[in-house]
Formats: structure tokens, sequence, C-alpha cells
């Protein structure tokens, strides 16, 4: 029996399998369908907003101080790649097309600025006006898949120092232990995303 692509991308948002990934928000699981996401995607957003719930838990934890919206981190980490809809080319190979169509495509579904920036920014946290927000959808991006970018991990240990006000290398050390841990289940969300197909 073969799958459609509306039964694989119905896989791809609610399979409870292996790994057990949380569920997509419920308006970003509706904008996918309506779009007719490829199922990779759905599977990489999926993956990638899991670790983000991970990430927020810790900072809400250990970070009450840093002035963070939950609700818009993890938003912005289910629907960073959301681009790739229309640049379907970009989930098997290199591409930053999808990143300002994310933003428009975001913007012209009724999402506000303040949400559909994320497409844009996920890849860019050197420049003028990243948020620790923006931060923290771009280290869950990276760390979904176990890769450890240096340059941005020092912009997110810069901003939870200043808000802390604790020395730099301590927050390093808790950030590296929590990327580690969050890093060593890259494999079953590897395997998941991989599972489903790049084109509907």
């Amino acid at each position: 029996m073969t799958s459609t692509p509306t039964d694989l991308l119905t896989r791809a948002l609610d399979t409870p399998g292996e790994p057990r990934l949380r569920p997509l928000p419920p308006v970003v699981a509706e904008l996918l369908r309506s779009l007719e996401a490829p199922p990779r995607l759905a599977a990489h957003l999926r993956a990638v907003h899991d670790v983000a719930v991970d990430l927020m838990d810790w900072v809400r934890d250990r970070y009450p101080e840093l002035a963070v919206d939950r609700d818009r981190v993890l938003f912005g980490a289910a629907t960073h790649d959301v681009g790739k809809v229309l640049h379907p080319g970009e989930l098997s190979g290199p591409g930053s097309a999808h990143e300002e169509t994310g933003r428009d495509l975001l913007l012209s579904h009724g999402f506000g600025p303040a949400l559909a920036r994320f497409a844009a920014t996920h890849a860019d946290w050197d420049a003028p006006g990243v948020t620790p927000e923006d931060l923290l959808v771009s280290t869950a991006d990276k760390t979904w898949k176990d890769k450890r970018v240096p340059a941005l991990e020092d912009r997110l240990v810069a901003a939870l120092a200043a808000a802390t006000r604790r020395e730099p290398w301590e927050e390093y050390l808790v950030l590296d232990d929590l990327l580690t841990r969050l890093g060593a289940g890259a494999a079953p969300r590897l395997a998941f995303q991989a599972a489903f197909p790049v084109r509907t």
C-alpha cells in the first residue's frame, strides 16, 4: 500500500514513535498542512521544536531573570525553515533563499513580525539586533543534530552572563553540559527526519 503525500505529512506531524518527539504547536501543524509542506520539512521542524522545549525548560529553571518569551522561541523553532516549502531544494542542499521567504510567508498568513522574524534570523546570529530569543532558536536548530557552533554559543553565553551577572566561563560550562546531553539524542532525530521524503 503506497502512502500519499498527505499520509506522510500526517505521520511526520503526528507519529508517536521513536524518538518520542513532542507535537508541533497546533497552529503550526495546521499551517504546514495548509501549505502541503514536504514531509521531511515537517519532521525537521518537529525535531528542532522538541529540542527547543528542552532548552526552554532549562532556561526557565536556571535563568528566571532572562527576558525571553518561551512561546515565541518555541514558535520560532517550529517555523524557522518554513520557507523551504517554496525552496524544497534547500531541504537536501545548501541555500538561504528560504530565510526571507519564510518570514514573508508567515507574515502573509497573518503572523506578526515578532513571530515571523525567526524564519529570517535563525541562520544570522551575528546580525545587529539579534536577541536572546533568536540565539535560542538558532541553538535549537544546531543542537537537534549535535552540531556545535562556537561563535553562536559565545553569543548565547554572553547573553546568559549579562542576565545573571555570573562569569561567562561558568555559564559556558553549564551550557556545554546541556548541549552535550541534548546532542546525545541526535541519531534517532536524524533517523526520524530521514524516514520522510523531501518532496511531496
